[in-house]
């Protein structure tokens, strides 16, 4: 398991090639709809463009300054949606990673417009009471990733209306892990509104969850 401070470097690229092809064997994410990047030093290394998973070579991985000041390096363009990753590895230096997919109940919910509310415990992981959701924007544009880094100043993920999800980690592994528990969150809340009304637990019950849960699940070290 590789550990930040990362480095580009061809293991790194291969991390984020076998994230991507998790979350789809994970099915929370369908064909190339997804994307990934990590922080690579003063870079951010992020899946190219519409590139089948099962065909992706780290040499197809794209490199961009984080300053934003510098152009995409790679023989492929970046994945659309880079503004948004950029904005948030600017936005959170203390993540290395953000990972981006179409998760069914996740996109459900956002289609609705909706947000997760502190339906379990869990929504402690995304850093408050609530899992937010981004505003619209077309995809691939700056209003977009705008409207994600402000939906996530004091969040760690965020359902992106009409569109998806998307996550920071303190590393890939915790990035993807945290993807997979908003899916989670995302269906047990659907569910348990189809058969009834959720209780939803109150700032106080959260606020004594988000000590406990700061350091659970995979080590970043």
């Amino acid at each position: 398991m590789l550990k930040p401070p990362y480095r580009d470097t061809p293991d790194l690229r291969q991390a984020i090639i076998d994230a991507c092809r998790d979350m789809n064997r994970q099915g929370i994410n369908q064909g190339t709809s997804g994307n990934i990047s990590a922080r690579a030093d003063d870079r951010m290394i992020i899946t190219p463009s519409g590139i089948p998973y099962d065909r992706m070579t780290p040499d197809m991985l794209v490199s961009i300054p984080l300053d934003g000041l510098g152009k995409p390096e790679g023989p492929l363009p970046p994945s659309t949606e880079w503004q948004f990753h950029l904005a948030l590895l600017q936005a959170k230096p203390e993540m290395h990673a953000i990972v981006h997919a179409h998760p069914v109940h996740c996109t459900a919910l956002s289609i609705n417009r909706e947000e997760i509310p502190a339906c379990h415990y869990m929504i402690a992981l995304f850093g408050g009471n609530s899992v937010p959701l981004a505003g619209y924007a077309l995809f691939g544009s700056e209003e977009l990733a705008g409207e994600v880094v402000t939906a996530m100043r004091d969040r760690h993920g965020c359902l992106m209306a009409n569109h998806g999800a998307v996550v920071a980690g303190e590393t890939l592994e915790k990035g993807l892990w945290r993807l997979e528990e908003l899916e989670v969150l995302a269906r047990a809340y659907i569910i348990s509104r189809s058969i009834g009304t959720p209780h939803i637990l109150s700032d106080g019950e959260i606020d004594s969850v988000l000590g406990a849960v700061a350091n659970y699940g995979l080590k970043t070290a």
